[in-house]
């Protein structure tokens, strides 16, 4: 069988320019303004003020306390993770079809969707130090890659993401126990234990001194709807919320390409050797065992194009470039 994917056609389809493909794989992220519309920034909005006004609740979310105000809350709280297991919203917020057409582009054309995380960040609050999120989330191969969708706008004054472009060409800095490593232990020479990683205090996150080789970090300021998308390995920050009267609410998902092997369950326990099954299969097919939305959020999963024979490739022979079969083909040096 030969392997075709292909793109559902949609009225409202995002086509990713082949320039910002390039400045994705160049740089280790790609803003992508207002590719959220103004009505799915407002439902995920809404989600976060009634989790925090008790309006709604998730398991995850405690109930606040009578007369406690949404602030209150926020800082108890600062994010929430996996609510897309809990809330039919979040599952929604985790499948944006323009989302996921970027995914498609990025990753694709297969895609698993793992993971989401609610940000508040109140005044006073939030900030992470540098880190490589392929150092949390394990995949193999290592196909991870972040969405960060602006709910609110996100500057240096209340905490907007602090990238080092060109980063993602580090390996992934592993943790202390052999658990967890995206490398096969041996493999490099020099390769030190991210110690402290995600810590504010840069003079004992290891990954601080990594930075240093690199050009100054730069700021991504970002709109409501836009969003960012960055590379598992790409060193990145935040400061705490310095603003005196803004948040800084963000959904922040994670994906990967759907044929990879994925052992992570966001620290719970799973079955077997993987957790495959536990994740949203988002768009294409895989050979690996998959989860479909809880909450019946759409998604596009039609099989790729399935051919019984091989159709004729192009092999280069004698400096030309002419059709093979796939048997010609399978006699190639």
């Amino acid at each position: 069988m030969t392997y075709a994917p292909r793109a559902v056609p949609r009225p409202d389809r995002y086509r990713v320019p082949v320039a910002d493909y390039r400045d994705y794989h160049r740089d280790g992220y790609l803003r992508v303004p207002s590719l959220l519309a103004s009505v799915e920034v407002a439902r995920l909005s809404d989600l976060a003020d009634a989790l925090l006004t008790g309006r709604e609740t998730a398991p995850s979310v405690p109930p606040a306390a009578g007369g406690s105000a949404p602030n209150d809350v926020a800082r108890r709280l600062v994010r929430v993770h996996m609510l897309h297991r809990e809330h039919p919203t979040a599952e929604w917020g985790l499948l944006l079809p323009r989302a996921l057409d970027v995914l498609e582009a990025l990753i694709g054309p297969d895609v698993l969707a793992l993971q989401s995380m609610l940000f508040f960040n109140p005044p006073g609050q939030g900030g992470q130090g540098w880190h490589q999120d392929a150092y949390y989330i394990t995949t193999y191969p290592d196909t991870l890659i972040g969405a960060w969708m602006a709910l609110e706008p996100a500057d240096e004054e209340n905490g907007c993401l602090w990238v080092v472009p060109g980063s993602h060409c580090e390996p992934i800095y592993p943790p202390a126990h052999p658990y967890g490593s995206v490398h096969a232990a041996g493999s490099m020479e020099g390769l030190a234990p991210a110690a402290n990683a995600s810590s504010l205090d840069d003079d004992a996150n290891a990954l601080s001194a990594v930075v240093r080789g690199y050009p100054p970090m730069v700021p991504v300021p970002m709109q409501p709807g836009d969003v960012l998308f960055f590379h598992s390995h790409l060193l990145h920050r935040s400061f705490p919320n310095r603003a005196t009267a803004r948040s800084r609410r963000a959904y922040v998902c994670h994906y990967c390409n759907a044929r990879s092997w994925v052992p992570w369950n966001h620290g719970a326990a799973f079955e077997g050797e993987s957790a495959n099954a536990l994740h949203i299969l988002a768009r294409g097919a895989t050979h690996l065992p998959f989860a479909r939305p809880a909450f019946g959020s759409p998604v596009s999963t039609a099989r790729p194009e399935l051919r019984d024979s091989a159709p004729s490739r192009m092999v280069a022979m004698a400096g030309d470039m002419e059709p093979a079969s796939a048997p010609a083909l399978a006699d190639q040096d």
